[in-house]
Order: C-alpha cells, then structure tokens, then sequence
C-alpha cells in the first residue's frame, strides 16, 4: 500500500475516453477498489481501495514499479540473492500482483506463493489485469493460517504487505507472526513488511521490536525526514535470519536512490523506534 489516497467519486463511474480503458469501480470484501488506468503509460493502472492508493502495475513491463515503497521492497528482493537468481518467495498479501510480477521478470524459474485474504479483490484483479507469468500460485486464505501452516526453511524471501483498507492485517503486527517467518525462512532468508505508520510511528515500533526478538539483524528502509512531524508515510522493516548480517551497503545504495530515503540500522533504528 502507498499510504496516500484521493477521491474516487461514486460507484459505477468510468473515465469515457475512447482513447484508453476505462476505470473499474467494484465492492470488495475489504472496502470499494477502484482500478483507474494510466493516462500516461500504456498498460499502466493505479488500484485504489477507499480512497488510498495500494498499487501500481504496468502489464507490458513489470518491472516498471511507480511507488516508492514498492521500488525499496525490490531492493529488498535484489538483496535476498544474486541477480536473476530464482527464488522461493511469500507474499501475504497481494492486492494488484506489482511484486509478484516484479520477481517472475526479473528472477526467472522462482517459485512463488501469494496470500490474499479479499477474494473479491483477487477476483476483480483476475478479470481485468491477469497474471500469465510462471511460478506464480494464489491461495485465498488468512496471512497468519498460511504462515504457521508452511515448513520450517520452505523460502528464501517472506514479503508482508497486506492490508484491509487503510490500515495493516492486525496479523502482521504480532510477535507471532514474526516468530513464524523466520521459521520458514531459510538460514540467511529475508523478512520484508510494509508499514503505513505516522509519528510518532508507534505501529512501526511494535513490528520492529517482535522482529528484533526472532530475526539476526534489522533495519529500517523510509523517508529521511522520518524523525519529523508529517503525516502518513511508508516505512519498510527489513530482517534476515541467522548466521549473518543485513547487507547494509546494498540496501543503503538502493534506498538513498527513491526520493528521501534513509536507512536506520543499530542505534539509529533503536532511536527512531523509541528504543534507547
């Protein structure tokens, strides 16, 4: 989710151009999503869901990735492995497919399992911006079932970003859940959550800490005036299990390239979380 949003008027309104698709307004378990199409790039659509933008895909090329949450959880899937290396990753949470779609372009042969609690939202997603990559399989089910129910060292890359509305699956939150990705996280695997969270951004610390208690090393990748008053913004915890350490450098390089980023690892992370 991009933690911005917009009006979306009225059920059953669509753009009337002839020159482009038009936008779709449904009700979905979790709210009313909106696919509204990109006047600016071909095969380009923005899925909304009550009012707050939660992802962008381009169909003729998925590796475009219009927000900046997306292109800093990438770079958290470029750091799980070597370039094009396959991998074996979950998502709970898939809202319009951009990462999943990301990963079959870049990492080809990758096994990948998504969760989706909205069985609508799937729906709506399946009729109108379809999936045809490889290696992709969704299951309509609960993050938390889903979790406790995959083996012990079953992935390489566990990507958390499933919300209903607004606002994060209560799930994500635990220290349970925590628990349970990095038990089928592979040694050396990677924990990525998406957060939507303002200051003083107590939400984030509640995940950071549960993942502080299971994972090797974490660290936050947000905006770099993420220690000021503002509003919304998104913020993504980033975790690997044992033996080793985060590979800083990397993700560093790749978030100070989005506008404003910043990573906090150590007693930076701890100060912005309201740890020391």
């Amino acid at each position: 989710m991009a933690g911005h949003g917009r009006s979306i008027g009225t059920i059953g309104h669509a753009v009337t151009s002839r020159t482009r698709p038009r936008s779709v307004v449904e009700r979905v378990d979790w709210g009313i999503a909106e696919l509204v199409p990109d006047p600016r790039r071909r095969g380009g659509w923005t899925l909304y869901i009550d009012d707050a933008a939660q992802s962008y895909v381009c169909l003729p090329t998925p590796t475009h990735l219009e927000f900046t949450y997306a292109r800093r959880l990438a770079s958290v899937i470029d750091a799980a492995a070597p370039a094009g290396h396959p991998l074996r990753v979950l998502h709970l949470g898939g809202g319009a497919m951009t990462l999943p779609r990301f990963v079959a372009a870049t990492r080809p042969g990758s096994r990948q399992d998504v969760i989706e609690s909205d069985r609508k939202l799937y729906t709506l997603i399946r009729r109108h911006l379809p999936v045809t990559a490889d290696g992709i399989k969704v299951r309509i089910a609960d993050a938390r079932d889903a979790v406790a129910a995959a083996a012990a060292d079953e992935f390489d890359l566990v990507i958390a970003d499933a919300y209903q509305g607004e606002r994060i699956a209560p799930e994500l939150t635990t220290e349970r859940l925590a628990a349970e990705a990095a038990r089928i996280l592979r040694p050396g695997g990677m924990y990525a959550v998406n957060i939507v969270d303002a200051p003083p951004f107590v939400l984030t610390r509640t995940i950071a800490v549960a993942a502080q208690g299971h994972f090797a090393d974490t660290c936050l990748l947000a905006d770099a005036d993420i220690d000021r008053d503002g509003g919304q913004r998104n913020v993504i915890l980033v975790a690997i299990t044992g033996p080793g350490s985060l590979p800083l450098d990397q993700l560093a390089r790749a978030t100070t390239q989005s506008p404003r980023g910043r990573l906090l690892h150590g007693s930076d992370l701890n100060r912005a979380i309201g740890q020391t």
